[in-house]
């Protein structure tokens, strides 16, 4: 006697139940499989996360030059430069081209080995400019007593000529603040506010910074320090008087005297 249809489903829809059973059971058997390996072997696991973390950091570092030393102005990404990215340093002279500093760069415990190329051995300093500053003899001076060899400061990227870095220049000033070299030595008129070279005169970086540097000058012009330092109304009118013809013949005849 043939089977009715109503069989016929029915054995069809145990068959794909009991397919669909193994197939579940399957995966959790492959699962539980994992599971067990995984706490038998705990430590491997764990190493090789590890491994694979520390190896995708070691990659981003390098791809981003997180941890490497530049050793001349020529090594900086360009890019680094276009986005006034800040680099540490320790200086290392004070010389009339500018300052000598020797970089710094970030120190990551497990990274930083495998991606340093100078292991102990002698870094070179990179030539550093104030952008927008022109040191006077004194300004000089000032620099090397307040920036002693080996002391940390910031370089602010603004543009790069030949082997020249232009930057501003940070220090820090007890544990939570810092000041600006470049609009310091202005302050104090050690120094004129220049043209900032490298730089577009037509774009907002070029003319942002030379607003902040105007306005470090000004301040030294308004208080008469450094190169601004006036004379008081005595010295002025002594000098006015020693110049004068009258007093210097007078002077002569009363020395012949």
């Amino acid at each position: 006697m043939p089977a009715s249809s109503g069989e016929t489903e029915t054995d069809e829809g145990l068959t794909v139940r009991q397919q669909r059973d193994r197939g579940n059971l399957s995966a959790r058997n492959i699962a539980s499989v994992i599971s067990q390996f995984a706490d038998d072997h705990l430590t491997l696991v764990r190493n090789i996360s590890t491994g694979l973390a520390v190896a995708g950091v070691i990659v981003i570092a390098r791809s981003i030059k997180l941890v490497t030393t530049f050793q001349a102005a020529s090594e900086i990404p360009a890019r680094f430069i276009e986005r006034n990215v800040s680099l540490r340093g320790k200086v290392h002279s004070i010389t009339e081209r500018g300052l000598e500093v020797e970089h710094v760069p970030i120190y990551l415990p497990v990274v930083s080995p495998f991606l340093s190329k100078h292991k102990g051995g002698c870094r070179s300093p990179m030539l550093v400019h104030l952008a927008g500053v022109e040191l006077t003899p004194e300004g000089r001076v000032w620099l090397q007593k307040n920036l002693a060899p080996a002391q940390t400061v910031w370089l602010k990227l603004i543009s790069r000529e030949d082997d020249m870095l232009h930057c501003l220049v940070s220090q820090s000033r007890g544990s939570m603040w810092s000041y600006c070299i470049n609009e310091e030595v202005l302050r104090l008129g050690l120094a004129h506010a220049a043209p900032v070279v490298g730089v577009l005169p037509d774009s907002r970086l070029y003319w942002r910074l030379l607003k902040r540097l105007h306005r470090a000058e000004v301040k030294a012009e308004r208080k008469g320090r450094g190169l601004w330092k006036q004379d008081s109304l005595w010295e002025r009118a002594s000098k006015v008087v020693r110049d004068n013809a009258l007093f210097r013949l007078m002077r002569r005849i009363f020395k012949k005297t």
